[in-house]
């Protein structure tokens, strides 16, 4: 392959500017190498900067979600509220940028086109849109795993005359609520923020659900000055809390069967889970809450006793809870208040399970028993996760050989952090890693740490290219593919197993999630560099 002209040339390329992205190139300056990152959207930020819907936060405990690799950072920066919401987190990701002064390694308004190994020069050779291109040995994926919305197959969706947009593509210019008839289709995570924030601020908002979801309390307050000092002066045993669980929260599972406790005891534990903040409730529970079939509809219809009586009108709350998948099997969505907004007369919900959506119309929404008429319509229908950003962009390795042709019955990667045939690309975010299964950022820092760890190793030792074995892939699928086994994950559809029914084909079992926990993912990691990089044919 011939290099293009007047081409852009850099030690590393990464694409992405949000959680990620952030760390790897602080991390990767810092050991003096030439690195670029571009992001195709106007600022930094990623998922915190597009996500601007109302009602937009993190589930994470804020202490848990920002970084740890800077003592300085932790201690200086203080959160206004134990789960912060979109515009503190965007600050929080802007202020650690400017903390370490990276924006001048930062292009904005950067799509990557196609991505292109060449194996002659041993490079990455990046093309923009626009036709502007950049090379680099190494190129690494900082794209997100919640990054490539997806709207639903439903005819005559360009037809509506109102406002409508995917949550993602939220204007930042204000959006204009009061008096308006909304309606919302989807009761995901998105969904259910957004329908506990808006629903008093409307004249009338319909629910359009396609598949209930299980949802526990998130229970936010404030940061008060003490609250953050106590964080300030336990920094150490923070960190190590959260290293040490299994989830990257700050929750540890307990480690006795459901049907060994008491039935006094264990129900008494999980009104206290319910009444506790954050994702305790399932990740902190009995380890068998989402292991043991017996177990988990036994948890399943605790939850659903607690979620009946929240609504007033009990048909709706019995739409509301799921009848095809045990609390815990797919994420949960953590609210405020979302369940009693149903108890508001001017919020309708419709079950589509029932009443199927025919087609969007010049005024609204017509389903199989009437049509409704709105002046907004908003789309809270989530995210070809995952593999989903990989999709919109061409990325072709050794060979001619695309990526999107090598995953499309499902992904091979090792350890989620490269794939057979792309030498020197590194899916810091990619599937198959325990970045999607636990915490995001703490396990996205040690992915990072590895990653840096492998092209130090290869930069002191002459090395060029690196890329798995196709043993060492197939041992990792079949590792990631036995742990799904072990769990009730399969018995849902979800994203963790690839189900998109926006998307023509995902609708079988994909393996894109690393079930086994941060704490065995990191053993793992240290496991394959402390053997010589195990698995990896490094040349």
């Amino acid at each position: 392959m011939t290099k293009p002209e007047q081409q852009e040339t850099h030690d590393a390329i990464i694409i992405g500017a949000g959680v990620t992205g952030i760390f790897m190139l602080h991390k990767l300056l810092g050991m003096g190498m030439d690195v670029t990152v571009v992001e195709a959207a106007a600022r930094l930020g990623g998922t915190w900067n597009k996500n601007r819907y109302p009602g937009c936060r993190f589930d994470s405990e804020s202490y848990s979600y920002g970084y740890t690799f800077s003592k300085e950072i932790f201690e200086e920066w203080k959160w206004s509220e134990h789960f912060a919401g979109q515009p503190e987190t965007l600050r929080y990701l802007e202020f650690v940028v400017d903390k370490l002064g990276l924006i001048d390694h930062m292009q904005f308004g950067c799509t990557v086109k196609t991505a292109t190994y060449d194996e002659e020069g041993r490079c990455w050779h990046v093309e923009l849109e626009g036709g502007r291109t950049l090379s680099a040995r190494y190129l690494c994926t900082a794209i997100g795993l919640l990054s490539a919305p997806t709207l639903p197959r439903i005819d005559g969706m360009g037809d509506f005359e109102g406002e409508s947009f995917h949550t993602y593509d939220w204007p930042e210019e204000e959006v204009v609520l009061a008096g308006k008839r909304v309606a919302v289709i989807g009761t995901g995570a998105t969904g259910v923020q957004i329908i506990s924030e808006i629903a008093d601020k409307v004249d009338q908002l319909t629910v359009f659900q396609r598949r209930p979801n299980w949802c526990a309390p998130l229970h936010n307050s404030p940061v008060d000055d003490q609250t953050h000092e106590d964080f300030k002066s336990r920094f150490d045993e923070w960190v190590e809390l959260i290293q040490a669980s299994p989830s990257g929260f700050a929750h540890q599972p307990i480690i006795r069967r459901t049907k060994d406790v008491p039935k006094e005891e264990r129900y008494a534990f999980w009104e206290e889970l319910y009444a506790s903040p954050g994702f305790g409730i399932w990740v902190g529970n009995y380890f068998d809450a989402t292991l043991d079939p017996e177990a988990n509809a036994e948890f399943s219809e605790f939850i659903a006793r607690k979620t009946r009586e929240r609504i007033d009108d009990p048909e709706v709350a019995d739409i509301l809870i799921p009848k095809d998948h045990g609390f815990g099997t797919r994420r949960v969505p953590l609210e405020t208040r979302y369940y009693e907004q149903y108890n508001r007369d001017n919020v309708r919900l419709v079950d589509v399970s029932k009443s199927p959506i025919e087609c969007i119309t010049a005024k609204g929404i017509k389903t199989a028993e009437e049509e409704h008429e709105f002046d907004l319509i908003i789309y809270a229908t989530g995210f070809d996760a995952i593999t989903g950003a990989f999709d919109r962009m061409e990325i072709i390795g050794r060979d001619g050989e695309k990526l999107a042709d090598k995953w499309m019955d499902g992904p091979q990667t090792y350890m989620g952090i490269q794939v057979p045939g792309f030498p020197n690309l590194l899916t810091l975010a990619g599937p198959q890693s325990a970045s999607h299964g636990s915490n995001f950022p703490p396990a996205i820092e040690a992915v990072c740490g590895w990653a840096c760890g492998l092209i130090e190793y290869m930069r002191d030792n002459g090395y060029e290219t690196c890329e798995p074995t196709n043993a060492a892939h197939e041992e990792w699928e079949k590792s990631v593919r036995e742990a799904y086994g072990n769990t009730l994950i399969p018995t849902a559809k979800s994203w963790f197993t690839g189900y998109n029914s926006n998307i023509e084909g995902h609708d079988k079992m994909r393996y894109l999630v690393y079930l086994r926990g941060a704490v065995n993912f990191r053993s793992e990691l240290v496991d394959v560099s402390s053997n010589g990089y195990r698995g990896f044919d490094i040349r």
